[in-house]
């Protein structure tokens, strides 16, 4: 059970505690939400990167980590990410539980930095500083060029972008690689400063500090200036109203990456949504899957596969790593397990190990402040707040007549495949 209390403190700002002894650091993260669009993901990607190279008092990288080290080696990072069609600007700053040292002031010190890191920014002329603009622009083209080393992971983003090529979703939470020579220190600035006063911002703590304390250091500490908020729209959702759309990419690469996209028709707020998840799980959650056991075990088909659900955009993707001429064979097995399923092809023992896995997975949350915060942030991006002791309820009710309605309405969407530049057959 999450120990929650939220709060709004100002217009478009909420603040979020999970009171948890267990750990021995506090946790505090704030995340801006912005709408995943074209026109701006790649300058908030760049965004956390350049704050995170000096404020107006620690002008480099060096003394903000000296800082830090003071401050009994408590950790502050900025990254990017996306939920369904929102992007995310996370600035996470991690520090020791008060009660493990004699420094009261600890946690006001940190929160004054974090207070620079966002609001008392290093800027030189009408921008920030080109040196670090540029350096960081580098290392931000090399992270997007440096998607192609993880072919898994490539592959299936590459199913995504193919499957919602005429939605936001498809956009890469670090940005377009074109859209980086145009930004500079100047409209990086301005951007910034928009982002500051127009942004809904979330700050989830976890840890033994008391919501009125909590709320207490921030309002002192941290100089919010916000203005406009501006309105983040709801996820869109698309059935599956058109042909399979199938793509075959080349690459030098050994193995195969089948990657399978499919539109689930359920929202995350839908009461069937933990049928889904058992689905998801039964289907190919693990080694206890139909997926694991019929096509890689019995047939020996590929060398990995696995589903996964994305939650925000009700879809599920079935990736898997294949000989390039088992393509067809491990298609047609595939679906022989999704045709069995809605036939209600479903053993006990099947949905027993389907709900263990991700009652297991659930549990294990518990276990780390940073999960924590993410799954409560998740939580408050959909609106649609479950605790984990819930969820855990409400999955062990799922019926198998749940599982085979959510089958009904699970339909195939993209087929992508990429394989070798030396391959010509395994066509799907």
């Amino acid at each position: 059970m999450l120990n929650l209390t939220s709060e709004q403190i100002a217009d478009g700002l909420q603040l979020h505690t999970v009171n948890e002894d267990k750990f021995k650091t506090n946790l505090i993260n704030i995340y801006f939400k912005r709408p995943l669009i074209p026109e701006e993901v790649t300058y908030n990607a760049l965004l956390p990167m350049v704050l995170q190279r000096g404020t107006k008092h620690h002008k480099t990288s060096q003394e903000l980590a000296k800082k830090l080290d003071y401050l009994y080696g408590s950790s502050l990072n900025g990254d990017v990410g996306k939920k369904g069609e929102r992007q995310i600007i996370l600035f996470s700053l991690n520090t020791v539980g008060l009660k493990y040292i004699d420094d009261k002031n600890l946690l006001e010190d940190c929160m004054k930095l974090m207070n620079e890191i966002l609001f008392d920014t290093l800027i030189e002329g009408e921008g920030f500083k080109e040196e670090y603009v540029a350096q960081e622009k580098l290392n931000l083209e090399s992270r997007i060029k440096g998607r192609l080393n993880d072919k898994n992971r490539y592959a299936y983003d590459r199913c995504i972008e193919e499957m919602c090529r005429n939605e936001k979703f498809h956009l890469y939470e670090y940005g377009i690689l074109e859209d980086i020579p145009q930004i500079n220190g100047k409209n990086l600035l301005n951007h910034y400063r928009n982002i500051i006063e127009t942004s809904p911002i979330d700050i989830v703590v976890v840890g033994s500090l008391q919501h009125q304390q909590v709320k207490e250091y921030i309002t002192n500490s941290l100089k919010f200036n916000q203005k406009e908020i501006i309105k983040i729209e709801d996820d869109s959702f698309i059935s599956h109203e058109r042909p399979i759309h199938e793509v075959d990419e080349k690459m030098e690469i050994n193995q195969g990456k089948l990657s399978l996209g499919y539109r689930t028709n359920l929202s995350y707020q839908d009461p069937l949504y933990p049928a889904l998840m058992v689905y998801s799980s039964i289907l190919g959650g693990g080694p206890h899957s139909k997926l694991f056991l019929k096509v890689r075990e019995e047939r020996s088909l590929c060398y990995y596969i696995y589903s996964k659900l994305e939650k925000f955009k009700s879809l599920m993707m079935i990736s898997s790593g294949i000989e390039v001429d088992k393509a067809n064979e491990t298609k047609t097995v595939v679906q022989q397990q999704i045709d069995e399923m809605k036939d209600g092809k479903i053993t006990d023992h099947e949905m027993t190990n389907g709900k263990k896995a991700l009652i297991t997975a659930i549990e294990a949350l518990g276990d780390s402040a940073g999960a924590m915060a993410e799954y409560t942030y998740s939580q408050i991006v959909g609106n649609h707040f479950i605790n984990p002791d819930e969820l855990i309820e409400k999955i062990n009710s799922v019926r198998i007549e749940d599982v085979v309605m959510v089958a009904k309405k699970v339909q195939l969407d993209t087929v992508y495949f990429l394989k070798g530049l030396a391959e010509e057959g395994g066509n799907i």
